[in-house]
């Protein structure tokens, strides 16, 4: 079994997690399921940049520059700021489902549990 097979996996087990709990009818599985599918992205990118070993970033340390001695800075600077922006997303994620739960005393994602007539200030929105 090859390591780029293990890599694949791993993305695409991570990728279907994180898809079955978006589809979840719940807030907080659907936060958790957009966290996983975020890091699932950003392992991908991170694994399309290919993973460099003793290879300088951007200068070549006593050898003269080649396409085999420098690493592509591009993927961990946007992986970088895909985390950061996936963080403030979570936490705005949070705070919706936290007003949700609030406004609705529920937590499912139409604001009422399913089997249950809608309450009627719900319906005049």
């Amino acid at each position: 079994m090859s390591l780029e097979f293990l890599l694949a996996s791993g993305i695409g087990l991570v990728t279907a997690s994180g898809i079955y709990l978006i589809l979840r009818g719940r807030s907080w599985p659907v936060v958790l399921g957009l966290n996983l599918l975020g890091y699932a992205v950003n392992a991908f990118i991170f694994a399309m940049g290919r993973l460099w070993l003793d290879a300088s970033p951007l200068i070549g340390h006593d050898t003269p520059p080649t396409a085999r001695t420098l690493a592509d800075p591009i993927p961990p600077a946007l992986v970088l700021t895909a985390i950061v922006i996936g963080f403030a997303t979570t936490g705005l994620l949070l705070e919706l489902a936290l007003r949700g739960y609030h406004t609705h005393h529920s937590d499912h994602v139409d604001g009422h549990e399913p089997g249950t007539p809608a309450r009627e200030e719900d319906t005049h929105a």
